[in-house]
């Protein structure tokens, strides 16, 4: 990709980038929010075109209409948000606008066949015919990859893959990925994590507010300095805190009972406590009663059986309002769903929970002038871009609207929260605004506050929670603290292993 221009109304996305890849080669597209990785991808997939600037495939320039001409030139995507249908087959997702057929039938036979042939070629063990809904995420993922494959992909764009997978899972797909490699296969990695640039690939480009800033073999960099490329100043890579001190319970669940959509349980007899001035994480893969959990705790779901003390009050089916009057914010894990308003500007979205409180409404009339000021202080602090109060959140970046919602429910204005449930605060961050959320999310620990931390990512758990519990199928496996076990062995136990079946096997745990 020769000198990629493209504009959008507020910002130049990308300003003259050029992007080279090595047949055969792993190379990581790394860079901060708003960088501008995914717009040129979405160039390369053909889902935007390019303002200015031309793209070759094999030496030969190409124009894309849309993704279909992008697939016939062998480039297939794996989007962060699978697109995949939950009660279709395996089989049946693959071949999804690619149907074989005898006569004008679809031959499912021969569909079953070639998804199994290609699985096998490319080690890519799956049932295909099992339904999508019932098979783990690390498992629809490469549904995903053997959809582009069967469409004769030899360009693989991953975007985000390892965001909802377990290091077991991750492990798998990098062995999947060194095989797309080893049979011929050229792989763009987009990713956050430094340690996974390290252990994959063989080249990085490095991207800042739209621009290349780096272009590295991998063997020659670390991550301080590709942190550094894409942030423009030295980050921390780890979290320093002082040793927690906690103190009064603050949240407390007892054997707790939450179904989910379908009415199955999705949280079963879960007990846990978290105190003033500690976090307690929750570890554990998407989808096992981790979002339930939350929402019966925020007062969003109906608890079954149980209940839930909030400063020793017994707050069990009160509402969410109920729950943020009486001490408890809430950073949620779906912040288009439940943490902003789309068609509301920045500064409405950035009180909102707060908006019937001085200053900013007197007798139900809202205060223009204070809430403008206080919007503009927390776009500064929290480095929302653009600086731009006026502009709606939802043509926000992800990772902007992120810090948007992040900044609302950590403020201490008008009154500093007594608990915070924090689920996913630096989904789709990049290593700069991951840094400055985690001092924060310490700082109010340090205050005195309880955090109760949900989270995917297990670096963010390990390096932020002074106790672990491990979530498994609605189920606590165990509480660990950050320094007695290793991440593997967390892993284990995300997979449905108990703290003692894992711990045991070293001999040096009851």
């Amino acid at each position: 990709m020769k000198g990629i221009v493209k504009r959008f109304p507020s910002v130049v996305a990308n300003d003259h980038v050029d992007f080279f890849v090595k047949k055969g080669e792993i190379h990581a597209l790394v860079g901060e929010n708003g960088a501008g990785k995914s717009t040129l991808m979405k160039q390369l997939y053909g889902l935007y075109t390019p303002d200015e600037g031309e793209i070759y495939i094999n030496g030969k320039r190409v124009h894309f209409k849309g993704p279909k001409d992008a697939i016939v030139n062998g480039i297939g995507m794996v989007h962060q948000h699978f697109m995949l249908v939950d009660n279709q087959t395996v089989a049946e997702n693959v071949i999804l606008g690619s149907e074989p057929r005898r006569g004008v039938f679809l031959d499912i036979n021969k569909a079953r066949k070639e998804v199994k042939e290609l699985s096998e070629k490319f080690g890519l063990a799956v049932d295909v015919d099992a339904k999508i809904e019932d098979i783990p995420v690390g498992m629809q993922q490469r549904v995903e990859i053997l959809k582009i494959l069967y469409r004769g992909a030899n360009i693989l764009i991953f975007d985000e893959p390892t965001a909802v997978l377990t290091p077991q899972e991750t492990e798998e797909l990098f062995n999947i990925m060194r095989l797309l490699k080893n049979s011929g296969k050229t792989i763009i990695f987009i990713t956050h994590k430094l340690n996974e640039v390290m252990a994959i690939t063989e080249r990085v480009t490095v991207m800042r507010l739209g621009k290349v800033t780096g272009n590295v073999l991998t063997k020659d960099t670390n991550p301080r300095e590709i942190a550094t490329m894409m942030v423009g100043r030295e980050v921390l890579l780890r979290v320093e805190k002082e040793k927690a001190q906690p103190s009064d319970i603050v949240l407390k669940v007892e054997d707790l009972w939450v179904k989910d959509n379908r009415g199955l349980d999705a949280v079963r007899g879960v007990s846990l406590e978290v105190r003033a001035g500690e976090i307690v994480g929750i570890a554990g893969v998407a989808g096992n009663g981790q979002t339930e959990l939350v929402e019966a705790i925020t007062g969003l779901r109906k608890v079954e059986k149980g209940h839930i003390f909030l400063l020793g009050k017994d707050m069990t089916n009160a509402s969410p309002l109920e729950f943020r009057e009486s001490g408890l914010t809430h950073i949620p894990e779906d912040r288009i769903k439940r943490g902003m308003i789309s068609q509301y500007p920045v500064y409405y979205n950035i009180i909102l929970g707060k908006h019937g409180e001085e200053p900013f409404a007197k007798n139900g009339i809202l205060n223009l002038k204070a809430i403008k000021g206080y919007a503009t202080e927390l776009i500064e602090r929290f480095d929302v871009r653009p600086r731009d109060m006026d502009i709606l959140a939802g043509n926000l970046s992800g990772g902007n609207q992120q810090k948007m919602v992040v900044a609302r429910e950590l403020d201490k204005t008008p009154v500093q929260p007594k608990v915070v449930v924090v689920a996913q605060p630096t989904r789709g961050l990049d290593i700069g605004a991951i840094e400055f959320i985690h001092k924060t999310i310490i700082s109010m620990r340090d205050r005195g506050i309880g955090i109760l931390l949900i989270s995917m990512e297990l670096d963010e758990i390990f390096s932020l929670s002074d106790r672990i519990l491990v979530f498994y199928e609605g189920e606590i496996m165990g509480e660990v603290t950050p320094d007695e076990v290793t991440r593997e062995e967390i892993g284990l136990m995300m997979a449905g292993h108990k703290k003692a079946e894992v711990l045991g096997e070293r001999g040096d745990v009851k």
